[in-house]
């Protein structure tokens, strides 16, 4: 049976942060970006530092995903990712200075393991702004319609 949603679970060790039926998702992934459409195949995948682009009610809302795993099967997609936030949830003043913060520490960053911890920092302080960026004042209105806590508690 051809079902026109799919199930979207998004979960850190923290919280759920999406548990609704969507349409479609756009996924990060570490070999790029994925569509997923009800009925897709099976699969597994690493999750990357990137968006989470969800289409709900036939408008697209966005997530920032800090990497972790996923898994698709029979129209039920869960995310397990180390964090992630609605963009409509991120302060953009905070954001914009974690990401002034992140280039300066790149540029004075000394040493193998600090370039590439402060690299990490710099993708993820960029996700968290591009989230932002991309809200429209209509998933404003949407996120804060289901927002309302999904039975599970924090």
């Amino acid at each position: 049976m051809t079902l026109n949603y799919l199930h979207l679970c998004v979960l850190t060790p923290n919280r759920t942060v999406w548990n609704l039926n969507v349409e479609e998702i756009i996924l990060a992934t570490n070999n790029g970006q994925i569509g997923v459409l009800p009925d897709h195949a099976s699969i597994a995948t690493a999750v990357d530092i990137g968006l989470l682009k969800i289409r709900f009610n036939g408008d697209w809302l966005t997530i920032a995903l800090m990497g972790g795993f996923a898994r698709i099967t029979n129209n039920e997609i869960i995310v397990l990712v180390n964090d992630a936030e609605k963009g409509i949830e991120i302060d953009s003043q905070e954001a914009q200075q974690t990401l002034e913060i992140a280039e300066a520490n790149l540029i004075k960053a000394e040493g193998k393991r600090e370039k590439i911890e402060a690299n990490l920092a710099l993708r993820r302080a960029r996700t968290r702004v591009e989230a932002i960026n991309t809200i429209s004042e209509k998933e404003k209105g949407i996120i804060k319609a289901i927002s309302e806590p999904v039975g599970v508690s924090e």
